[in-house]
């Protein structure tokens, strides 16, 4: 079996952001790092390759800074790693396209992901892709295990939880799971030194891209600082206080 990781880096979130004549400063980024509900699809992934004894395709596609990304996932077990190299600027159309036609060329049956970017908030990866393989997309999941010919996942549902059954070719995106994630080991980091990484263009899977108009970033900006808090001292300010709770704050 063949389990398609798709992964995704971002700022990591202790990492500092500036802004730079209107925009978002990429190089000056202190830290990068795979978005953190990724994580979660990589590490079920790793399993389902545990238990079928598949190959673990991980794929990612930007710049060639994500490259780093990738050895990050040979060193808990990635198989093959594939680097989709793009420069531009992309919608999240133009990505999934790519993705999805990437996974098709890998021969993967079951395509995890995370249920959204840490960076954008999204979360249109998993069912765009889904969409363009016509595949099952079951999102919010925890877990999944293989039974038989079925994938069967978990996620969160109003009274609990609810096991999902699908068979064929099946997208889940990944919310925090219930297994502990690996790391690599000084053994896993040598290893995955060692593995190359298949880059490839659009060109070379069918795909021209070319600037969208679409979409246009017109600026980005810092979020507003927060305004000093407010101190309240003595009984008398009781009825004040309660005021500001309910009609300022909404909590009562």
């Amino acid at each position: 079996m063949n389990i398609a990781v798709l992964l995704k880096q971002v700022p990591d979130t202790t990492a500092k952001i500036t802004i730079s004549n209107g925009k978002v400063d990429e190089n000056n980024v202190s830290k990068w790092s795979m978005s953190p509900y990724d994580e979660y699809a990589l590490e079920s992934g790793l399993q389902l390759k545990e238990v079928t004894g598949g190959s673990l395709i991980a794929i990612t596609c930007g710049p060639e800074r994500t490259k780093k990304m990738l050895t990050d996932a040979a060193a808990v077990g990635a198989d093959k790693l594939i680097h989709i190299s793009e420069d531009k600027v992309l919608d999240s159309t133009q990505v999934q396209k790519l993705l999805a036609a990437t996974v098709e060329k890998s021969g993967a049956e079951v395509v995890l992901c995370g249920k959204q970017a840490a960076d954008t908030n999204s979360g249109s990866t998993g069912p765009g892709v889904a969409e363009i393989l016509n595949a099952v997309c079951v999102s919010m999941v925890s877990e999944v295990s293989i039974n038989e010919n079925n994938f069967i996942s978990t996620r969160p549902s109003n009274s609990g939880a609810e096991k999902v059954s699908s068979n064929g070719i099946s997208v889940f995106t990944f919310d925090k799971g219930i297994s502990e994630l690996r790391r690599p080991n000084v053994r896993g980091i040598m290893m995955a030194k060692k593995k190359t990484i298949e880059t490839i263009k659009p060109e070379e899977i069918g795909l021209e891209i070319e600037n969208s108009d679409r979409i246009t970033l017109q600026s980005q900006n810092s979020p507003p600082e927060k305004e000093p808090g407010q101190i309240f001292e003595g009984v008398e300010n009781i009825p004040e206080i309660v005021s500001k709770l309910r009609n300022e704050a909404n909590v009562i």
